[in-house]
């Protein structure tokens, strides 16, 4: 758990805020905003969607801002009611506690927000790179939570060679924020970040700039520790993806996944998809969650 807070500054912070209430206006549609107690402090909840619809659950990235991440996966919520936190310890309204990532802590964390929102039956995950991860580890500590879940860009699974990152990631960033540019902005988001959207690249800009970034995302998942895991299981993964690319991840969630009922391979794609791929992503799953992918 994290002592000190999550921005390097006060100031940075507000920025932070700033950005996060202007990306929830960019949603553009009618939201709930909602906060329920966890063992690691409060949390703050996004929802839309119809109030009757059935319920889902989406966990966004870390070191980013949650309804950007929801933004791009709202077509599910025209269907379902959709129930987006702040994870803890990231960038927005939660508390900025940090779960250790050796641990369940994130487990622990989730079973929390469900009881926080009343969904004692299983539920569906839909769930983006950190978050994915976080969901992982509920599916291992705790199966009976979870129905199903779709996995996008996923931590947890595999991950891409350490050089690569450093190169492609670690080092633009870190030229960036040592002398922040527009042109440099632009090359740092450009392993993430497949479309150039202003909105989503300034806020990564704000990130890398005001803070404390977290670098223990939740460990690797096990077969073993999945098997009581019995929902079926969808991953998505991008083919140019620096940090969990879709030639390592695809092999390896049909090894951990007893019950992968589909595995999509994102061509040309970075660690976001792009716009056109995340079409094709909310279409498939959209038909996982209603249970028509033959599983």
């Amino acid at each position: 758990m994290a002592d000190r807070s999550i921005y390097r500054s006060p100031d940075g912070e507000t920025e932070i805020l700033t950005l996060y209430d202007e990306a929830v206006d960019v949603l553009g549609q009618r939201h709930e905003s909602l906060t329920v107690g966890t063992r690691y402090g409060d949390t703050h909840v996004l929802a839309v969607g119809p109030e009757d619809g059935p319920p889902a659950v989406f966990l966004p990235g870390g070191n980013f801002l949650n309804p950007t991440c929801l933004r791009w996966f709202l077509p599910l919520s025209g269907r379902h009611r959709l129930y987006a936190p702040d994870i803890v310890g990231q960038p927005g309204r939660s508390a900025q506690t940090r779960p250790s990532p050796k641990g369940d802590g994130h487990a622990f964390w989730m079973e929390d927000v469900l009881d926080g929102l009343g969904l004692g039956e299983p539920v569906p995950l839909v769930d983006l790179s950190f978050g994915a991860g976080v969901a992982i580890r509920t599916m291992g500590l705790a199966p009976e939570r979870v129905s199903r879940a779709a996995l996008v860009s996923p931590v947890g699974i595999a991950t891409g060679p350490i050089p690569r990152v450093l190169a492609e990631v670690a080092l633009p960033m870190l030229v960036y924020r040592l002398k922040p540019t527009r042109k440099r902005l632009l090359r740092a988001a450009r392993p993430i970040l497949a479309d150039s959207e202003d909105l989503a690249v300034n806020q990564l800009g704000a990130a890398y700039r005001h803070v404390r970034l977290d670098a223990g995302l939740p460990r690797m998942a096990t077969k073993a520790e999945l098997q009581g895991f019995g929902g079926p299981v969808a991953v998505f993964a991008s083919e140019q993806d620096a940090f969990f690319p879709a030639g390592l991840v695809l092999p390896r969630a049909r090894e951990i996944f007893p019950n992968l009922a589909s595995a999509k391979y994102l061509r040309g794609c970075h660690h976001v998809p792009s716009e056109a791929a995340r079409e094709r992503v909310n279409e498939d799953t959209l038909a996982f969650l209603a249970g028509s992918n033959g599983d």
